[in-house]
């Protein structure tokens, strides 16, 4: 197997993992490191209504990073010379723009948009994660403390 090749098996596991790990959550689940041991605000309610919608994938960069290192790789393998170094450019264009859909295709989240009314009789409306039912009717808790509101039972 030619180095290239391999640089290019390489670039592609490195790929994988750097938008693999730049996967995060908005799980009503899930708590970050700054958001424990915080004190959180709790208001009780009743769910008007529950409607499934899309939670859009991470733009971070790091896809992009990746899939142009291993276009420009692979890229490099097309021809001798001059031929090999527009390969690698065009290779690198090429990986930056598929790497950057397929970071934001891995990230791309079902959510919820839940619509709480609560016992105040004021109403609201929380996005998270589709990791939990909710219906209409249900009691419910919303939790807020650092920036963060989320719908738990």
């Amino acid at each position: 197997m030619k180095i290239s090749a391999r640089l290019a098996i390489a670039g592609a596991l490195v790929a994988s993992a750097v938008v693999s790990g730049c996967a995060s959550t908005s799980s009503g689940s899930v708590y970050s490191d700054g958001q424990t041991r915080q004190e959180q605000t709790v208001r009780m309610g009743v769910v008007e209504s529950v409607r499934q919608v899309n939670i859009e994938g991470s733009r971070s960069g790091a896809g992009a990073v990746a899939g142009g290192v291993v276009g420009g790789v692979a890229g490099s393998n097309i021809g001798g010379g001059k031929g090999s170094t527009i390969g690698s450019i065009l290779g690198a264009v090429a990986g930056g723009v598929a790497g950057n859909a397929i970071e934001q295709g891995v990230t791309k989240k079902q959510g919820l948009e839940i619509t709480v009314k609560l016992d105040n009789g004021e109403l609201r409306a929380i996005t998270q994660e589709a990791d939990e039912t909710f219906r209409p009717g249900e009691r419910v808790r919303l939790l807020s403390g650092s920036g963060a509101t989320r719908v738990t039972h």
